[in-house]
């Protein structure tokens, strides 16, 4: 007979923890994961139903031998969707049809194709990948930053480089997916230096997290016009305070961490974990078992 407590009251979690083999985390509720794990004295795994677990990685479960498995890859088809709508939003520049439907005027105008163009990757796992997939029938030359170019050919990929090289290929990226987790590496890993290595006609996407754009450094850049623009589904604080510059720049595609919140996300997450607990019950090997030293 399986035994399931359901609750946000830390109280509550706290007391049930004693006695509870998994732990399921909603990505919600990341801060009750990391003050109820002490008292999870007999827990066996913990599962993270968000594929970033950077803000779930206390201390103490770095240092368990429990084993830590997210939902890496569960959400990457409508994220990579959302990366192709972002560059095309740009390339057609929707804003200004909008503009001009709203008040009515009739003003045709030259605009920018993705066909030819070049996207680069800063984060090529799952996310990455899958905007990859989607970005290669639009004709576009794909490369990506990844940790160990030589020994991961893609046949997605027209060139790879490694993380030192990372402003290389930002150079000649007309559009920068960012769909890297956050760990120590990646913190601010696209700042000042990478703004000004981008071309002027660049966009930037990120549906990573938030901090791997040093978002200081970003508004400049958008302000200055060192950068056309960017779309971003994360940020350094979520909700978006009021004020936020984002919000008034027009150069700026802002949506509300919800890129990846189509018919049945949730449900997907789930049905997810219930694969994975059958295999647990079962003594199977589980998937997407994190690194937690790597952060991902």
């Amino acid at each position: 007979e399986t035994r399931i407590v359901v609750s946000n009251n830390p109280a509550r979690l706290r007391e049930a923890a004693p006695e509870a083999d998994v732990i399921l985390a909603h990505f919600k509720d990341a801060k009750l994961l990391t003050d109820v794990f002490p008292y999870a004295t007999r827990v066996r795994w913990v599962h993270s139903i968000s594929a970033g677990v950077d803000r779930v990685l206390s201390p103490e479960i770095v240092k368990s031998p429990v084993p830590l498995t997210n939902g890496r890859g569960v959400f990457r088809r409508p994220l990579g969707e959302w990366v192709i709508s972002a560059m095309l939003h740009f390339a057609y520049e929707h804003r200004r049809l909008l503009r001009d439907q709203q008040a009515q005027r009739w003003e045709s105008f030259d605009h920018d194709e993705l066909h030819g163009h070049t996207l680069g990757i800063v984060g090529y796992g799952e996310i990455g990948r899958a905007a990859a997939e989607r970005a290669r029938p639009f004709g576009m030359r794909i490369v990506a930053v990844r940790r160990k170019p030589a020994l991961s050919a893609d046949p997605l990929l027209d060139a790879t480089y490694s993380p030192a090289q990372l402003n290389e290929m930002l150079a000649e990226s007309d559009y920068v997916a960012a769909a890297a987790p956050l760990t120590r590496e990646t913190h601010g890993l696209i700042g000042v230096s990478q703004f000004s290595a981008m071309k002027s006609s660049a966009v930037i996407i990120n549906v990573g997290r938030g901090p791997v754009i040093q978002e200081a450094a970003l508004v400049h850049a958008l302000e200055s016009g060192r950068i056309r623009g960017a779309a971003l589904d994360v940020f350094e604080t979520e909700p978006l305070p009021p004020g936020h510059p984002f919000y008034r720049l027009e150069n700026v595609l802002l949506s509300p961490h919800c890129a990846d919140h189509t018919p049945g996300w949730l449900e997907r997450a789930f049905e997810f974990f219930i694969d994975n607990f059958g295999r647990f019950i079962k003594g199977e090997p589980l998937r997407n078992v994190v690194d937690k030293h790597a952060g991902y």
